[in-house]
């Protein structure tokens, strides 16, 4: 492989893994910050157990995901060296303020939220696990905007130097304003609920199953199966929101998703779809007339351009090149992330009803509930892969492509070291991340009420 198809798939490796901590620590913040907030309005010791128990799992999940975010940083200077040169100037300026604001502001209030329990006012602690909570959520969306500029560049927010020929941010405020960047967050915000959601379900459930805290954990798992639909609910939106971008910003991707080849009005949804060995051509397909135009622009007689339109069309833009993204790919990305979705949003309804019409301790299915948590996993990972190798060959849409962004003096024995290095070190660190989730979920609250108890006597004796 070249060194462009390796520096894709390193980079691929190390998004992939650092984005299963990032939603859940997302959404984790949220119901930490709830519960905390329920046990200093009722003192009811039941939400300081909660909050307790749920926010232990929250830190172990942070810190892993910080330690695989800082690697992504290094590979724009290692990997795609030319990618930073021409774009660093506007994606530098989001990527500063998540670091300096966001980053500080979740990680110091975390630090009084984990340690400041009876050393500082109750009202101060509770308030440093919303900022937490708020600074992790703010640190997503300066990401997510810098990474909207990729997907959708806003012509007012840069200029081209002329003679460097980079790219100069103009208007900052364009850049935060950038629609593509809000959608995506709101599409992570959405996921990072519904991920959390379904950790709370899947370990509530075992304790349940186990009669163990069965009156802490049905609470949990209620909260859980509420936010959880709300959530799937406000994900399906966010998704619908994003393929109406795609129709106007990006019509090659939305091609590519449906399977399009040739332009359609009314244009129809496929459910299944089989090509060619050369992903070029279909042979035989099962579609909904009129869906895809509705889902497009909410009307039943909106033109859907095909591949074979788009493509001669983005050659006389460009010039020469193939930009059409991995057809297969993209198609089956979307259907899995989609299915997936659907999914969660009947099980989060079946549970809420259950919850309500009988004793869930009693109930049969319960032992299968902790599998449902591989579901928003496999949908995010599925989500990411799409969203990234949907507007392929670019990586800035419109003004650079990856083959013209990597690292000039790179080798691939170069990129195959780092590559086994990183696997290497990233599977160690799964192993240490399964363990201590699994060792700490399956020991309960009571566990982590303990830890709290024995540590406190410790920090006050080292302040005297």
């Amino acid at each position: 492989m070249d060194t462009v198809t390796l520096s894709r798939l390193q980079f691929a490796l190390t998004s992939v893994y650092h984005w299963l901590f990032v939603p859940l620590t997302l959404g984790m913040g949220w119901f930490v910050a709830f519960m905390q907030t329920r046990y200093f309005q009722t003192k009811d010791e039941t939400w300081h157990k909660m909050a307790k128990f749920w926010g232990k799992l929250f830190l172990i999940n942070f810190a892993i995901g910080v330690v695989t975010g800082i690697v992504q940083e290094f590979q724009f200077g290692m990997n795609w060296s030319e990618y930073s040169r021409y774009v660093g100037d506007i994606f530098g300026a989001p990527l500063a303020v998540e670091a300096l604001l966001a980053f500080f502001l979740e990680s110091t209030f975390l630090g009084i939220w984990i340690f400041g329990e009876h050393k500082v006012p109750e009202k101060v602690h509770l308030a440093a696990i919303w900022l937490a909570a708020i600074g992790s959520n703010l640190s997503a969306l300066f990401i997510l905007l810098a990474n909207g500029f990729m997907q959708a560049p806003p012509a007012d927010a840069f200029i081209i130097n002329k003679v460097s020929g980079r790219l100069e941010l103009v208007n900052f405020f364009s850049l935060i304003g950038n629609p593509k960047g809000w959608v995506l967050f709101w599409h992570t915000i959405s996921d990072g609920l519904v991920m959390a959601a379904f950790l709370i379900l899947a370990v509530s459930a075992y304790h349940i199953i186990r009669k163990q805290n069965v009156a802490l954990f049905k609470r949990s798992f209620s909260a859980a199966a509420l936010v959880g639909l709300i959530a799937s609910v406000m994900l399906f939106f966010a998704g619908h929101a994003m393929g109406q971008f795609m129709q106007v910003e990006q019509p090659m991707k939305l091609a590519s998703i449906e399977a399009i080849w040739q332009t359609e009005q009314p244009a129809s949804f496929s459910l299944l779809t089989i090509g060619d060995l050369s992903g070029k051509q279909e042979v035989w397909s099962i579609r909904i007339p009129y869906a895809l135009s509705f889902l497009a622009c909410n009307n039943f007689s909106c033109e859907v351009k095909g591949v074979n339109e788009l493509q001669p069309a983005a050659v006389a833009k460009y010039g020469a090149g193939d930009y059409v993204p991995l057809m297969v790919v993209t198609y089956w990305t979307f259907r899995i992330m989609m299915a997936f979705g659907f999914v969660m949003i009947l099980m989060s309804a079946y549970f809420l009803w259950a919850i309500n019409h009988g004793d869930i301790a009693k109930a049969k299915w319960m032992k299968w509930v902790p599998w449902l948590l591989i579901l928003p996993y496999m949908a995010n990972a599925s989500g990411w892969i799409l969203t990234e190798m949907g507007r392929q060959p670019w990586i800035v849409y419109g003004l650079l492509k990856v083959q013209d962004a990597v690292s000039p003096n790179l080798t691939a024995l170069d990129l195959w070291i780092s590559i086994v290095g990183y696997t290497l070190v990233y599977g160690s660190l799964a192993v240490a991340m399964v363990y201590l989730m699994r060792k700490y979920a399956v020991a309960g609250p009571d566990a982590a009420m303990q830890e709290s108890i024995d540590v406190a006597p410790a920090l006050v004796g080292s302040q005297d």
